[in-house]
């Protein structure tokens, strides 16, 4: 049969379709042979079992009906019986499938419509397919575009290959952004949804920073200076941690620039957010230090435990180590990762005093000894009863004044303390009726399994139907304020981490987590 010039036209048509939208050939011969496909069925019948076969270089097309052999035909469209089968083809055999040629269609205004949307939406489909390929992997980077449109305050880029949104969250507060402006921001996020991935910028992220500088400081991206940390108030003021890994180059030097060059650079791609450039440390009350400049620090008190960090300051240096607002000190918290608290040298002796007196009665009513005994206690660092309980014994032994048989007599009154503490509050414990299998949990003490119960989480189960928050404590804006709701363990001072934890272990043993994982396993399916 001869090759119509119509049908090398339309391959032609098709090969350019898929070089345009970087589509594989192949998709678009499939999407092409689904098209004939069912319009084919529009003649034949919709239950017809009808496939279609297109050669990619000379465009010819071949139709085939294909009828299974089964042993009793149900639907006759589709089905034959194996004796009808035989007659055709003698070697067929049930489940096999006949192949009968059908001669070319000539499709009608409808069925030509139809295949037109086909084969219009596979190429779409493909086309998402492709982009969500192209972009998964580049979540991190900064990328260029144009703005398109601007939509309820959300910014449309172009990115040539595809869009991508700016939600106005992630727009640094009053940038003059306008249709046609060339942009660039950072790839935070790329999902497949139903629409078609989505790809969303961002040029509020603290590591569109860091990127910014990789970019200016080529120290910085031969990897010879590492930044460690990065804080942003995005518009504001930012601050980022920079660290050598050669003792010869200075890293904020480097990162600033000749008469400030580098720096300048990304402070205008940022709108005009100032930076400040402090050298990273290990040690972590160094770096707290370093954070809080411009402010001077005369003394750093370390919690590494809670993660919490009290800084003393001159009375004159208060203001500015707080900051605007208290910016300072929360961008330099976040740039650490320690809660700062930070208060005057006058503050520092009223709150050291007032511990003292409170440490000194304690341990003067729990361990029965005079004003000296307990001092001296406070003075070598003793803050709790249980310290001294279960403290080696030489440690008691060794402070001036203190000798053997009275550190053993000390050690031996608080652990009857503690002990007479523990059976009181396992009475407690009881009477409200809280069940044994929040013993099991290594994270709660007593004293937390009261304070749970006494909000009505009596049992492992009540626990695993718990939340963080509930834990931990929340805030959140009422009527335009803010308003904070204390959680049940926020006074033992429980962090989210360790509380999302400990509600996993519940769910755990309570093999909700296994449920869960059913439930999306049978989702997916």
């Amino acid at each position: 049969m001869a090759v119509t010039a119509n049908k090398l036209e339309l391959m032609q048509i098709a090969r350019a379709v898929a070089m345009e939208k970087s589509i594989d050939m192949d998709i678009v011969i499939d999407a092409m042979e689904d098209a004939l496909s069912r319009a084919a069925k529009s003649r034949y019948g919709q239950e017809t079992n009808i496939r279609v076969e297109i050669d990619p270089k000379t465009g010819e097309q071949r139709l085939w009906r294909l009828m299974e052999v089964v042993e009793s035909v149900e639907n006759d469209s589709t089905e034959i019986t194996l004796k009808a089968a035989q007659r055709s083809n003698p070697e067929a055999e049930i489940g096999d499938f006949l192949s009968d040629p059908l001669p070319p269609v000539d499709f009608g205004r409808v069925a030509a419509l139809s295949a037109k949307q086909t084969i219009t939406q596979r190429m779409r489909d493909a086309e998402r397919d492709n982009q969500y390929e192209d972009y998964k992997d580049r979540v991190g980077e900064i990328i260029s575009g144009i703005i398109k449109r601007l939509e309820y305050g959300h910014v449309i880029v172009d990115l040539g290959k595809g869009e991508a949104v700016i939600r106005r969250d992630q727009q640094i507060p009053r940038e003059p952004l306008r249709q046609g402006d060339r942009v660039r921001a950072y790839i935070a996020d790329v999902r497949r949804e139903p629409r078609g991935p989505q790809i969303f910028l961002s040029r509020t992220h603290p590591q569109f920073m860091a990127k910014l500088f990789e970019q200016e400081v080529p120290e910085v991206y031969d990897g010879v200076i590492e930044i460690k940390a990065v804080a942003r108030d995005a518009g504001s003021r930012a601050k980022i941690g920079v660290y050598s890994n050669d003792s010869s180059i200075d890293p904020v030097g480097a990162c600033v620039g000749m008469r400030g060059s580098r720096v300048q650079a990304v402070v205008g791609e940022l709108a005009g957010e100032k930076i400040d450039i402090v050298p990273w440390s290990e040690d972590t009350a160094t770096f707290v230090v370093n954070a809080l400049a411009p402010a001077e620090v005369a003394k750093v008190v370390l919690d590494e435990e809670l993660e919490r960090i009290e800084v003393v300051v001159p009375d004159e240096q208060l203001s500015l180590a707080i900051g605007r607002r208290g910016q300072n000190v929360r961008l330099a918290s976040q740039l650490t990762g320690y809660e700062i608290d930070i208060m005057t040298e006058e503050e520092e002796s009223e709150k050291r005093q007032k511990e003292y007196a409170e440490r000194s009665k304690l341990f003067m009513e729990v361990l029965d000894v005079d004003d000296m005994i307990a001092n001296l206690l406070v003075a070598e660092g003793f803050a709790r009863v249980e310290e001294i309980a279960y403290v080696e014994l030489d440690e008691i032994a060794l402070i001036e004044g203190f000798d053997d048989e009275t550190a053993e007599e000390l050690q031996a009154r608080a652990q009857e303390y503690l002990e007479k503490e523990r059976q009181e509050l396992d009475a407690k414990r009881i009477e409200m009726g809280v069940q044994d299998d929040l013993l099991e949990f290594e994270q709660l003490d007593l004293k937390m399994i009261i304070a749970l119960a006494e909000e009505g989480v009596k049992s492992a189960e009540d626990l695993a139907g718990c939340v963080a928050d509930d834990l931990t404590g929340w805030t959140e804006r009422v009527d335009g304020e803010k308003k904070h709701y204390e959680g049940m363990l926020e006074k033992f001072r429980m962090k989210p981490d360790a509380a999302e934890a400990l509600i996993a272990e519940a769910r755990h043993r309570m093999g909700w987590d296994e449920e869960e994982e059913g439930e999306e396993e049978a989702v997916e399916a």
